[in-house]
């Protein structure tokens, strides 16, 4: 386990050397948290290979960003909203 901790660490410390944000960083907030009103939250959850879940979750630190936000984007990019949501 320490190997991936390594691997997060040295990553972080290479963000935090650049003045800039990565160009594919998203930094918009999931859809419940722009609502004033926010809806209940629930879990999502998918069956994903270890390795590959270990992986996004060092890249998704190395970025700042949650999975949380890379997932709720993709889908709503592939799937869209809800006919009630489209205007929000």
């Amino acid at each position: 386990m320490a190997k991936y901790g390594d691997l997060i660490r040295k990553a972080r410390e290479t963000d935090n050397q650049e003045d800039n944000k990565p160009e594919n960083q998203i930094s918009e907030k999931p859809e419940s948290q722009i609502n004033q009103q926010p809806e209940e939250e629930v879990n999502l959850c998918i069956k994903v290979p270890k390795s590959l879940r270990r992986h996004w979750a060092a890249e998704a630190k190395r970025h700042g960003i949650t999975m949380t936000e890379v997932m709720t984007k993709a889908l709503i990019q592939r799937f869209g909203k809800p006919d009630n949501q489209q205007t929000r």
